[in-house]
């Protein structure tokens, strides 16, 4: 059973801009990887084209069939992680591991108050 893991340290998925972000990737393969992939990135969904930003990204080698590495990204000022009704920005960790398709993802908020910004409604 092929299996990753992202923890984030205080068990946190909402974040302020420019705060840092810290945790460890773990896994459990049944075939070796040489390395796992880790990206921290921004991606929109809805009308028109999806957009896709790596902001930055850490590598772990010699990764082989279990382990846990530990990581830290200082996030940057924006953009906000946002929800429309046309279109939505999601911040997003993701885990890949080489070779192969075996990966995990665990989206984030990134905003200030730690509160995804909706767009379209009347904030006091």
């Amino acid at each position: 059973m092929d299996l990753i893991e992202i923890h984030l340290d205080g068990g946190r998925d909402a974040y302020l801009p420019g705060e840092t972000i810290t945790g460890s990737v773990s896994w459990q393969f049944d075939a070796p990887a040489t390395g796992i992939d880790l990206r921290l990135f921004w991606y929109t969904r809805g009308k028109g084209t999806q957009d896709v930003h790596v902001v930055k990204a850490q590598q772990f080698d010699a990764a082989g069939t279990g382990g846990r590495r530990n990581f830290r990204f200082v996030l940057p000022e924006e953009p906000y992680s946002f929800s429309g009704k046309l279109v939505s920005l999601t911040w997003a960790l993701e885990a890949v591991a080489q070779p192969g398709d075996r990966s995990a993802r665990r989206e984030l908020v990134v905003a200030p108050a730690g509160r995804e910004v909706v767009l379209g409604t009347d904030v006091p």
